[in-house]
C-alpha cells in the first residue's frame, strides 16, 4: 500500500454525478448500501458493501482511480490504484446524494 496518493491531480470536484444512485442497480432494480461518486467521470456506483460492487467494476473497466464518498458528511477520498483512503484539506465537500 502507498502512503500517499499518486493521482491527486485527478482530483476534480465540478464533475457532474451521473444521477442521485448507483446507475446499474437502478437499470437492474437492485440495491445498495453506501454511494461513491467517480471524480474524473462522475459515474455513481455502489460500494464493495453493496451486493454488486459497482464502483469497483467502473474502476476496473474505465481504470479511473479515485473515487470520493457520496453520503452526506463523508468528505474521504479512495484510490483504487494506491489502495489508499485520504481526505484533501482545504476542499469544498462534495456533492451528496440528497
Amino acid at each position: 500500500m502507498a502512503d500517499t496518493c499518486t493521482h491527486l491531480d485527478d482530483v476534480n470536484l465540478d464533475t457532474a454525478p451521473s444521477g442521485d444512485g448507483c446507475v446499474e442497480c437502478l437499470l437492474m432494480g437492485s440495491h445498495w448500501v453506501h454511494l461513491r461518486r467517480c471524480v474524473e467521470c462522475g459515474h455513481i456506483g455502489c460500494c464493495d458493501s453493496s451486493p454488486n460492487r459497482h464502483a469497483t467494476a467502473h474502476f476496473h473497466s474505465t481504470t479511473h482511480p479515485l473515487v470520493q464518498s457520496y453520503e452526506p458528511g463523508e468528505e474521504w477520498f479512495w484510490c483504487y490504484a494506491n489502495d489508499l483512503m485520504f481526505e484533501v484539506p482545504g476542499r469544498p465537500p462534495s456533492p451528496a446524494h440528497p
